[in-house]
């Protein structure tokens, strides 16, 4: 892998359409080609050309992505994934053993929670939840094996902030990692590493793929030797992007920035109408100078993203009639994509939080505020709320 320590240049814009995508040696080609292979000729036993044998282990368009990731976020490394999960999964089994302890949010994903409480916890590795918001409450609970501290800002779906800084501080005081699920803001709008996160996280199928058409995530750090040892993970488990599936993220990435500025600005306007509407009892959205986390996401954020997430008067039945009878919105799960989504997340994406301490309110409706015209957003949301 090129070294990205020192990118020619330096704004996340050009970087997004230049980090490790050089024009193509052979043919001149602006865009890195996809290299649909599996297997590449060897030049005599052992003598690896570029350092390819098998594209498990590595491939050309999965390279460039990778380099691309690791300069948009200011890492050393950075890995492409089969899928945000699949990140998540190499990296827990890369840090923690059984025996050892991780604390989570107390608004995770509900994949990450199920992740954890279903499949890591069989291995052995024990797990608690503390409300990220509160410094202090993720120390109290710190064990004498945990290893991680693993924390959703923007989170999901509740638009809960963390600040960074001062976990960060938390972590290294207490000799673990600091674990950042950056999905909700991409690396165009906060920047963990820089604050002092050890790992930033993300599901690549979000806001970097852009247009619902790939599945991908992804993982970004700072230090050289636990960038060996994940990407020594990465291969020994092997869920790794494929090539198309990498060279789809690299071309989503190339209008990250712009696409962000709309989604924002777009979803700012929505959180005015929801936080006035008379149906609506309550609204998630950072943006919004009432949030709890307002300021510290002004902080450390450009802006405040594309996420929103508001309850309903009336309870889940009406939560349901609004996602029901939205038109623009499409009823679906995931989110980032350039078309708006609307879901309910107590009966869809968080169903696996059910009667736990993550659990969401069941009258909780979930949009991902795409980048069409706002007013005709504007005009569905009003319709579907009735």
């Amino acid at each position: 892998m090129s070294d990205q320590r020192e990118p020619r240049h330096q704004h996340f814009e050009t970087l997004a359409i230049h980090a490790g995508q050089e024009p193509d040696e052979a043919t001149g080609a602006v865009v890195p080609p996809i290299y649909q292979v599996s297997t590449y000729k060897q030049d005599g036993v052992g003598g690896l050309r570029g350092g390819y044998e098998y594209s498990r282990s590595a491939n050309p368009t999965r390279t460039a992505l990778e380099e691309n990731l690791a300069a948009l976020d200011g890492g050393r490394r950075g890995l492409a994934f089969a899928s945000g999960l699949a990140a998540e999964d190499c990296l827990l089994r890369t840090l923690l053993s059984p025996g050892d302890h991780v604390v989570i949010p107390n608004d995770a994903y509900g994949g990450t929670f199920r992740l954890i409480s279903k499949v890591v916890e069989r291995w052995g590795v024990e797990w608690s939840v503390a409300d990220t918001s509160d410094p202090k409450a993720v120390r109290d609970a710190l064990r004498p094996r945990t290893k991680a501290i693993w924390v959703e800002t923007p989170s999901n779906p509740l638009l809960g902030i963390s600040d960074i800084a001062a976990l960060a501080g938390v972590a290294q005081d207490a000799g673990v990692k600091l674990v950042v699920d950056n999905t909700f803001a991409s690396p165009y709008l906060q920047q963990p590493l820089a604050l002092g996160a050890d790992v930033v996280v993300y599901s690549t199928t979000k806001y970097m793929g852009g247009h619902s058409d790939v599945v991908g995530g992804a993982l970004v750090v700072n230090d050289d030797a636990l960038g060996e040892e994940l990407a020594y993970h990465q291969n020994a488990m092997g869920a790794v992007a494929g090539p198309f599936d990498a060279w789809l993220v690299m071309r989503g990435i190339k209008t990250l920035a712009v696409r962000m500025d709309r989604h924002s600005a777009n979803a700012a306007r929505l959180a005015d109408l929801l936080a006035s509407h008379k149906k609506v009892t309550r609204v998630y959205y950072p943006g919004l100078s009432d949030h709890q986390g307002h300021e510290i996401a002004a902080k450390q954020m450009r802006s405040f993203g594309g996420m929103v997430s508001f309850q309903v008067a009336g309870g889940e039945q009406a939560a349901v009639e609004v996602c029901n009878r939205a038109k623009l919105f499409t009823l679906g799960e995931s989110l980032g994509g350039v078309e708006s989504l609307i879901e309910h997340p107590g009966l869809m994406t968080h169903a696996s939080t059910a009667g736990s301490l993550l659990e969401v309110p069941n009258d909780l409706v979930r949009l991902s505020v795409g980048i069409e015209s706002v007013d005709d957003l504007l005009a569905d949301l009003t319709q579907a709320l009735g």
